[in-house]
């Protein structure tokens, strides 16, 4: 199968440009939204990861997020649909679902994006849903949620500096659920809705089978150092109060960031498992420790 990625540079894109590889011939294509440009897709399935991430700093024009992630999609669609190829998957986002979830968040739940980022996804998303399909073509829009492995420099290596360091981890009193996806599991979704022509075309969640709290996280992070790890169980209101403090002062701690290590982020993978009729190789933990051990 020949097979064309966007994005191929970016973290995704690498590894799965080297998953693919020893299946298939992979080609990178190099994109950027320009007024109306026309692609030409030559291949038999399209991986559209090229966008703007999300910054959680906030210094990024607000326009940047839907001319990356939603006009460059409309256009790459477009291209698709006038294509020979039969197969378009669409990397969007948990986000363009909700950014703060309640149980467990699932395809059937109403979007309600708060950010530009997810905002621009759930646009792509509806001009693609909004299509009519020519007979024998697929689409899957993914919705991953937080992607980690060797050579992400994300919020779990944040993590894995405190703990390496030998400091104590003082958030334990918050009790949270949040959902993973490794690598390694993201390119074998994507391999085999690339392979398996019965898949039907829809929007999909992507994550682990196991949901973990901070806490376990934080245990998985000294099994991969080999040392124990102090949870400190500090009482929550007083670590709040702490955080509105950080707000004003710039401390290390303030509540954006207080929001992020301890929110409950739980994502189901019911609807993607029920299609593709294999397990996934690897688990939550394993895949936590081959990207812990990766910081080493």
């Amino acid at each position: 199968m020949e097979i064309v990625i966007t994005g191929a540079s970016g973290f995704v894109g690498t590894n799965l440009s080297k998953y693919l590889r020893v299946f298939h011939n992979v080609h990178s294509m190099s994109v950027r939204y320009v007024v109306n440009q026309q692609f030409k897709i030559k291949g038999d399935a399209l991986v559209h990861l090229a966008g703007k991430a999300h910054d959680l700093q906030k210094v990024s024009n607000p326009q940047e997020y839907y001319d990356a992630n939603f006009e460059l999609t409309k256009q790459l669609f477009d291209a698709f649909l006038n294509s020979e190829a039969l197969v378009f998957i669409f990397m969007s986002t948990v986000k363009a679902s909700a950014d703060e979830v309640v149980g467990v968040l699932t395809e059937d739940r109403e979007s309600n994006p708060k950010t530009h980022y997810g905002i621009a996804k759930q646009q792509a998303e509806e001009y693609i849903l909004n299509k009519e399909l020519p007979v024998g073509k697929n689409v899957y829009i993914l919705r991953p949620c937080m992607i980690h492995g060797p050579g992400n420099k994300g919020n779990l290596n944040l993590l894995y500096q405190l703990v390496s360091k030998g400091l104590p981890w003082p958030l334990g009193a918050f009790e949270n659920k949040r959902s993973f996806l490794s690598i390694n599991n993201l390119c074998f979704v994507i391999k085999e809705l690339l392979e398996n022509e019965n898949i039907p075309s829809g929007v999909y969640n992507v994550s682990d089978d196991t949901a973990l709290s901070t806490n376990e996280v934080i245990s998985v992070l000294g099994e991969s150092l080999e040392k124990k790890v102090a949870i400190w169980k500090i009482p929550v209101n007083f670590i709040r109060r702490l955080a509105k403090i950080g707000d004003r002062i710039k401390l290390p701690l303030n509540s954006e960031r207080l929001q992020k290590l301890t929110e409950n982020y739980e994502v189901s993978n019911v609807k993607i498992k029920k299609v593709i009729p294999k397990e996934l190789p690897i688990s939550a933990k394993e895949g936590l420790l081959i990207t812990f051990n990766s910081f080493k």
